[in-house]
Formats: structure tokens, sequence, C-alpha cells
């Protein structure tokens, strides 16, 4: 029996039966290990992945700045709310010191009922009365109303009959 070449096999047969042949083609077969196809996958994921993790990271830190100024909004608003409790605690302490009179407008209605006690007429201006108690028209009216709601003596607030009649006159009534 004799021995044939492959090459002159090859040179009879059409060229895609060759054995020696290599198809051209645009697909070419590459043979990967399973580690080398998973490091593939992977470089090309963390390729794909890495500007979506840097975006969450981002947008994590603008979500912690948020949550400090949200923080920072509250206790802000709290102080707020208890600054506003002391206020309101304070009104309403000075109303109810209010409520009755002070010694002070005690004391001024005293040395208005001694003041028309030491006038034989027992009267005196409004004008006259706030230079002796050295007050204003509104200290001298709670003054007044204070003796008079105060006082075991009866007093009477009359308009000047001669000159000025805007001038108005407490007087002490008799017993």
């Amino acid at each position: 029996m004799e021995v044939v070449d492959t090459a002159q096999i090859n040179s009879f047969a059409p060229i895609a039966a060759q054995t020696n042949f290599v198809q051209p083609s645009e697909e070419a077969v590459f043979i990967l290990t399973s580690g080398q196809l998973s490091a593939l996958i992977t470089k090309a994921i963390e390729k794909v992945i890495q500007p979506l993790v840097e975006r969450v990271e981002s947008l994590e830190n603008t979500i912690a700045r948020q949550d400090e100024k949200i923080a920072a909004l509250q206790a802000t608003q709290d102080t707020h709310a208890d600054n506003q409790l002391i206020q309101l605690r304070l009104i309403n302490d000075l109303r109810e010191a209010k409520k009755g009179p002070g010694k002070t407008e005690i004391s001024r209605a005293d040395k208005i009922e001694k003041y028309l006690t030491s006038r034989p007429d027992h009267r005196a201006t409004f004008e006259t009365l706030k230079g002796q108690l050295q007050v204003d028209n509104v200290r001298l009216n709670e003054a007044i109303k204070i003796l008079i709601t105060t006082s075991d003596r009866s007093y009477s607030i009359q308009k000047e009959t001669t000159g000025d009649k805007r001038k108005r006159i407490l007087v002490m009534l008799p017993r």
C-alpha cells in the first residue's frame, strides 16, 4: 500500500475541504478559561457601574448635608418654641400681676388722699395732683381709680366750672 501525502490530497480538494484551511471570517473563536471570562466580565461591569457608584456617593453626601441642615433647623425651631413659651409665661405673669394694684399705685393713691385731706376744700385739679405725684396722665388716672375703689371715703370727679372747662377736679366728699 502506498502512503499518500496530505499535501497531494489538498491540492485536488476544494479550498474549504483542505485540512489546514482557515475560513476567512470576521468572527474569530477565542478560547478563555472561566477565570479569564469572569475577570473580563467584572472589568466591563465595573467600567459601567463606576459612574453610577460615584453618583450614588454624591447623592449620599448631599443627603447627609441636608440631614444636618434639617437637624439644625429643628434645633432652631425648638429654641424658638421654647423662647415663645417663655415669652407667653412672662406675659401671663405680667397680666396676673396687673390684676391688683401694686405698691407704687397704692402709695400714689394714699398720697392723693393725704393731699386732699390736708386741703381745706378737699379738692384739687388733676394738674395739681400730677405735680404732687410727678406722674403723667396715665399714672394719675390709675392712682385715682385705685383710690376710688379701695378707699372707705367717697370721691367725685368734676369739671372746672370757671375758666377752662376741660380741666377736671378730684373732690373728697364729706362722710
